[in-house]
């Protein structure tokens, strides 16, 4: 049935109401003043009338404002000059082009003579050449310009408004990204005026608006109405709403709207493909990205390297390193070439894996491909390397780097001199740390920690305070991590007075400690035998916020301090104080108590009870993976769990979500 004038009204009014909820306006606000929502300031979308391009902002003149009450005439000058510019023909034609002329060079005291002269001289006005003078009022950033010139069209103009001219100003708002102005004038125009009916454009326009503003449940529901309007959904349309799902992390209903989008006869661009599959490897949705890719190909649509280097860096997340290289061979089967980026996260990948060696064959094979690594792969292998015991290749490395003419970085020195202090070589770390300072690459925190470690793990506080000294004034570098460390080292060297200096000038500085650096102190503490100073430490982090929060390594330090003092009763409270801030127990927590309970006790005890009941109290509050590592450290020392004990974990870990999870996990394993 066709949309009378009744029908498109009421249609109009509710989709109104949808917008109208976040976004009222009236006349004045709409388009008049500028809106008082804060604007989110974001780059062009794609779905923009004319493409995205870098606009060269044009000075106007002071008066930019079209005075059609000025009635001034044109001078004869700009008829004798206008071939210049192009030709011209006598009549409604000549002002037309004079109009997009001036429009593209951005003259609009000139486009203002030219509209005076014609409403004088009565000529026809056409939308075409409005539309023009919009996009022009927008390369200039003059919004409210574009918005005043539309209202004026009909009035002073008796020219004949379409969705077409709507459409122009519309998309001029949204470039300017003031996403709630823009719903504020759809919602005016499109109430108050009746010879105006959105299309397909001007949904997309309103969609991206909406989403920008984070209101996707609200796009859904315009997306939702548009068949009302006879307005087919294109794949702007679902790829705009796929873009603000996936911003959201909604990466489920957007996978979905792809289906739906294609059941519809629709079909997405590559990229709109990569931005779904990174979105399910983010949630380490291997198995789903790995059945997109196979939907890519039924659709025609083949995989780039950004596809595969989205499934490798997923893999690599999720330390499937193997599958992750075989990936590789898929790739050139493909005829899909390997890049930088493909071969630098399977090296990374493996480095965090401890196979920095398996990552150095990898980095031979892209180079036999033609590719050069880059300082961050160096700086992975090398640090890498390092830390596997491997320091003769680590250095190879560095040497290979240098002779490529591979420029290191700061975290290229910083992973050497870090793995010179791990194989106890601190004073070659400190001639490489000379050096970097020498050739103008600046040393960060974790430079200087690393240096300040490596000398108190060698014996050599006295060095390691001559380093801290000498960063002291230096800006951002004497921060939190620095003074974990020298903590950590001071109280680990029984330079307990130190180190109450250095966390007193942590103080004074406005410095918070972190979990590190108090669990350091209350271990110093504890060692000095000042057990009850430690527990006040420990006192003042649970009053901090979450970032100082004790863990179990602090909980381990008090709970051993405290039964060394034959104070069972007081560290069993400490323990249920543990429970209580769902810390989880380990096995350092279960070994502390089973030698007090053997050694401490007459007549001792193996500890069996006690462990057990600590499962059954996990259990109760439902934390059944800390409840199975507590039997796991009973069955080591050969301690039995009770039978209702294994019966009540076993069931709980047999439930049918459970079991679905574990079934899931295994087809994420096989693929």
């Amino acid at each position: 049935m066709p949309i009378n004038k009744f029908n498109r009204k009421h249609l109009s009014v509710s989709l109104f109401s949808i917008l109208s909820k976040s976004h009222s306006c009236s006349y004045s606000s709409a388009l008049s003043k500028p809106s008082a929502n804060t604007e989110h300031e974001i780059q062009n979308s794609h779905f923009l009338i004319e493409p995205s391009v870098p606009r060269k902002i044009i000075k106007p003149p002071q008066d930019l404002g079209l005075n059609f009450q000025n009635d001034a005439p044109i001078p004869d000058k700009i008829f004798r000059d206008a071939p210049k510019s192009g030709s011209y023909r006598r009549g409604d034609s000549t002002f037309y082009s004079l109009i997009e002329n001036y429009a593209k060079s951005g003259d609009f005291t000139s486009l203002e003579m030219v509209f005076s002269r014609m409403k004088r001289e009565k000529r026809a006005f056409t939308e075409k050449n409005f539309i023009v003078v919009v996009r022009a009022y927008g390369k200039a950033h003059l919004t409210e310009k574009a918005v005043e010139l539309f209202t004026r069209m009909v009035d002073e103009f008796q020219c004949k408004r379409t969705v077409k001219s709507f459409n122009s100003v519309l998309n001029v708002i949204i470039q300017e990204a003031l996403y709630s102005r823009a719903l504020e004038f759809y919602n005016f125009v499109i109430v108050n005026t009746k010879n105006i009916f959105p299309n397909v454009l001007t949904f997309n326009l309103v969609i991206k608006a909406l989403c920008k503003l984070g209101l996707v449940d609200r796009a859904i529901h315009v997306f939702r109405e548009m068949p009302v309007f006879k307005s087919v959904p294109d794949v702007y349309t679902y790829c705009t709403l796929m873009d603000g799902l996936c911003k959201e992390d909604r990466i489920d209903k957007a996978v979905a709207l792809l289906d739906e989008m294609q059941i519809e006869g629709c079909f997405p661009s590559l990229v709109k493909f990569n931005i779904l599959i990174n979105g399910l490897c983010k949630k380490g949705d291997l198995a789903r990205a790995a059945k997109l890719v196979d939907n890519m190909f039924l659709k025609g649509c083949v995989p780039n390297e950004v596809t595969y280097n989205t499934l490798i860096h997923g893999l690599c997340l999720k330390g499937k390193l193997d599958k992750a290289t075989s990936l590789l061979d898929r790739m050139l089967l493909n005829k899909c070439i390997p890049n930088d980026v493909t071969y630098g996260t399977i090296i990374n990948g493996l480095v965090k894996q401890g196979r920095a060696v398996d990552g150095a064959r990898v980095l031979l094979a892209m180079e036999e491909k033609g590719h050069n690594a880059n300082e961050y792969v160096y700086s992975a292998l090398v640090g890498g390397l390092f830390k596997v015991g491997k320091s003769e290749q680590a250095l190879r490395m560095w040497k290979e780097m240098m002779e490529k003419g591979c420029k290191p970085n700061t975290v290229v020195y910083s992973s050497l001199i870090d793995g010179l202090c791990r194989e106890g070589k601190p004073n070659e770390a400190e001639e490489i740390l000379s050096e970097m300072i020498r050739v103008g690459c600046k040393p960060n925190a974790y430079t200087y920690s690393s240096l300040m470690k490596g000398f108190f793990e060698t014996g050599n506080s006295d060095k390691a305070l001559l380093v801290w000294k000498d960063i002291a004034e230096k800006d951002g570098m004497n921060n939190d991590v620095c003074h974990g460390v020298l903590i950590s080292g001071l109280c680990k060297d029984g330079k307990l007075k130190e180190a109450l200096m250095v966390w007193k000038h942590m103080y004074s500085k406005g410095y918070t400690p972190d979990v590190v650096a108090y669990s350091s102190m209350i271990h110093g503490l504890c060692i000095a035998g000042s057990v009850e100073h430690g527990l006040k430490l420990f006192n003042e982090m649970l009053c901090k916020e979450s970032d100082s929060k004790p863990d179990v390594v602090t909980y381990n330090i008090l709970l051993n301090a405290l039964c060394k003092q034959n104070s069972l009763s007081r560290a069993i409270d400490l323990l249920n104080n543990m429970l209580d801030q769902c810390c989880d127990p380990d096995s350092v927590t279960c070994n502390i108590f089973l030698s007090t309970l053997k050694g401490k006790l007459n007549p001792p005890q193996n500890g069996s009870e006690f462990l057990d009941e600590l499962v059954l109290r996990l259990y109760r509050r439902q934390r059944v993976t800390a409840a199975s590592q507590i039997i796991e450290v009973m069955l080591h020392k050969f301690l039995h769990p009770k039978a209702s004990t294994w019966e009540k974990i076993i069931r709980e870990f047999c439930k049918p979500k459970k079991i679905q999870t574990a079934i899931d996990k295994c087809w994420n394993e096989l693929f």
